[in-house]
């Protein structure tokens, strides 16, 4: 990457907990902090010669609520007071890696990347008013309060009762550390309704409206909702730099016989993004950079190889690599002055 002048990042956890730890408890257990740092240390020290920019962990969210509450990732748990403990102890893990990351690359410019939607009451009712600001504690706030210093959101925290993590003296100062950059991963907004019984908070996130266009992974395409974000985000907390950290779009795309991936769903995705990215540095909003998610068609979680979200096409039987035409719009693009 030096040597074609592009500028490394490295996330340095996206889910990939050792199976070993794992089975020890996961990041449930307070010692998964340990053992992350261990890593982090390891890895920073290696890198650390040619890697200048570090995020400490990707979606918290999807670690913590997709993979011990939901059961959609791994380790496949579904225990609400579990998902919150390991939530605490990921942040945690942040907020000790920060200064670690430092001590080791003096130039060091560090951060996390969160996934965060725009949230919309499912109509002006009391009660869907109320359900979206439940959400809201534990979708949005939960994450980006402690990291700015203002500790878990005291609601939230009435709401989940027993389920609340168990905080050491100090946790949430270390949480609290100062970083360089706020990422954000944007794919699409979230619509709240009230559902009584729904668990965890009485409130269900609701299918796109109807009409919508939508993704083949049935999320919506609102590229207003990427301004609509920042500029909340902005407002809140005033992060000193944000970036957008993910943002992208899976397509059932079809290779012609001439050898071509003409994804003009993606195209035009990645474009209007963009435009609404633009409209946010337009607002004030301190935003520095975009990455497209991803490079190359990969390994979706769940989803395993069924859904591709990349630039490049892959054949997965031959490895052979295809520059889609988003790809090639993209390529276009970056080149303009």
């Amino acid at each position: 990457m030096l040597e074609r002048g592009i500028q490394p990042w490295a996330t340095l956890y996206h889910w990939d907990l050792p199976q070993y730890l794992q089975e020890r408890g996961g990041w449930a257990e307070r010692d998964t902090v340990l053992r992350y740092l261990e890593f982090v240390d390891a890895v920073t020290r290696r890198l650390g010669d040619r890697v200048q920019h570090w995020i400490t962990h990707n979606e918290p969210w999807c670690t913590a609520i997709l993979g011990n509450f939901e059961g959609l990732h791994a380790p496949g748990l579904t225990d609400f007071g579990t998902a919150l403990q390991v939530c605490h102890h990921v942040l945690l893990s942040h907020g000790k890696a920060v200064p670690l990351i430092r001590e080791n690359v003096p130039q060091a410019r560090v951060g996390i990347s969160l996934s965060l939607h725009p949230l919309r009451a499912a109509s002006p009712s009391e009660a869907d008013r109320a359900a979206c600001e439940r959400h809201d504690g534990l979708r949005y706030r939960w994450f980006l309060d402690p990291l700015h210093g203002r500790g878990y959101p005291a609601a939230t925290l009435e709401q989940v009762g027993a389920a609340a993590p168990v905080v050491h003296e100090g946790d949430m100062e270390a949480i609290a550390v100062a970083t360089d950059f706020m990422g954000v991963n944007y794919y699409f907004p979230e619509t709240v309704a009230d559902a009584p019984g729904h668990e965890p908070l009485d409130a269900r996130v609701l299918p796109p409206p109807a009409g919508a266009e939508t993704t083949a992974m049935g999320w919506e395409v609102a590229p207003e909702g990427m301004s609509e974000l920042l500029g909340r985000i902005h407002a809140d907390y005033a992060p000193k730099e944000l970036y957008i950290t993910e943002n992208g779009s899976c397509f059932d795309d079809e290779v012609l016989a001439d050898g071509s991936v003409p994804d003009a769903g993606r195209r035009r995705y990645l474009a209007r993004h963009l435009g609404a990215m633009k409209d946010a540095i337009a607002a004030g909003v301190p935003v520095k950079g975009y990455f497209a998610w991803s490079l190359v068609d990969n390994f979706e979680w769940a989803e395993g190889y069924l859904r591709r979200f990349g630039l490049v096409h892959i054949d997965y039987t031959t490895q052979e690599r295809r520059l889609k035409e988003s790809g090639k719009w993209y390529r276009s693009f970056l080149q303009q002055p």
